[in-house]
């Protein structure tokens, strides 16, 4: 008679590095470098065959590699140093739907309520800083958990490079298409100078705005419109209004100080006149150096928020 072999030990498993859960993507880090230079890349090549070439159909692709490359850059960046807890899914629907409803709403409500005054881009600073936080509200309706400065900083700013790109690509249509056919020349410069400063609007004051609202966020995801929060949307709305009025405003001061008389009615009835050739380089200098003082005056308070908030200098 055989006998009966004894039972076989389970082979030892070598165990192999631990995956991250499939319901969680990853982004490896410093994608937003390569995000950067490779779209850099593109839309240089894209423009120079365009203007080669003269070909109508590259115009949806320079607009829209234009009119992406900087905000997406920046919440890319943000996402992989302060954000990585909070989600792709989250991250994207904020930058890619929050944007389009901030800018949909913005448009009816500026259609419907603003005329050409001396107050027009105060209306529109309420306006679009008011949809943009409406905006992030609705997209974390289902997120009861995501509170705080840093998620507020984080998606807030998403939600305004969003805003940001798709507000590009519309000016960057409009620069191409004019009376005279296609002007290639002005849509490349009004994409170039929108990207340039796109880290320094819409992200930034939306983020401040963001940090505040979800500082004072419930416990079960409802939303305290205490002092702070009210005082911080008219703040950051005054910042917006400033900006875009940077231009009238550089132009009167120029006016008041060359003695030149330039009655208020214009301003009132929206025709900003052009500066002079003797006043050009005044005010040039009065423009940029203000949006310089604005955008400096919004990075001092992203900073403040970020140093008051200690989970700031733990995320993932």
């Amino acid at each position: 008679m055989t006998q009966a072999q004894p039972p076989r030990a389970p082979r030892a498993r070598i165990p192999g590095p631990k995956r991250p859960p499939s319901s969680v993507p990853r982004i490896r880090a410093g994608l937003w470098k390569h995000w950067l230079w490779g779209g850099l890349a593109l839309w240089t090549l894209t423009a120079v065959v365009t203007y080669a070439t003269r070909s109508t159909t590259l115009l949806p692709t320079l607009i829209l590699l234009g009119s992406f490359l900087a905000p997406g850059t920046f919440v890319l960046w943000a996402y992989e140093r302060h954000a990585r807890d909070l989600g792709v899914s989250l991250m994207l629907g904020c930058f890619v739907v929050g944007g389009i409803l901030g800018v949909l709403g913005a448009s009816v409500m500026e259609y419907h309520l603003l005329h050409p005054s001396l107050w027009m881009f105060v209306g529109v600073g309420l306006i679009e800083e008011a949809v943009k936080l409406a905006a992030l509200m609705y997209m974390l309706r289902t997120q009861p958990r995501v509170r705080g400065p840093r998620a507020g900083l984080v998606l807030g700013a998403s939600v305004g490079f969003g805003f940001a790109a798709f507000e590009s690509a519309g000016y960057a249509f409009d620069a191409a298409v004019g009376m005279q056919g296609i002007d290639l020349r002005s849509l490349l410069e009004t994409e170039v100078l929108r990207g340039l400063l796109a880290p320094f609007g819409h992200g930034l004051w939306t983020a401040v705005s963001g940090a505040v609202l979800l500082a004072f966020r419930r416990p079960n995801g409802g939303y305290r419109l205490a002092a702070p929060v009210v005082l911080t949307c008219l703040g950051v709305s005054l910042l917006h209004a400033l900006w875009d009025s940077m231009h009238g405003l550089a132009i009167w001061i120029v006016a008041r100080l060359t003695a030149t008389d330039l009655p208020l009615s214009l301003f009132a009835a929206g025709h900003i006149p052009q500066p002079t050739p003797t006043q050009k380089y005044l005010f040039t200098f009065f423009s940029v150096g203000g949006l310089v003082i604005i955008s400096l005056a919004g990075i001092a308070w992203v900073r403040s928020l970020a140093r008051r908030d200690p989970s700031w200098r733990n995320t993932p």
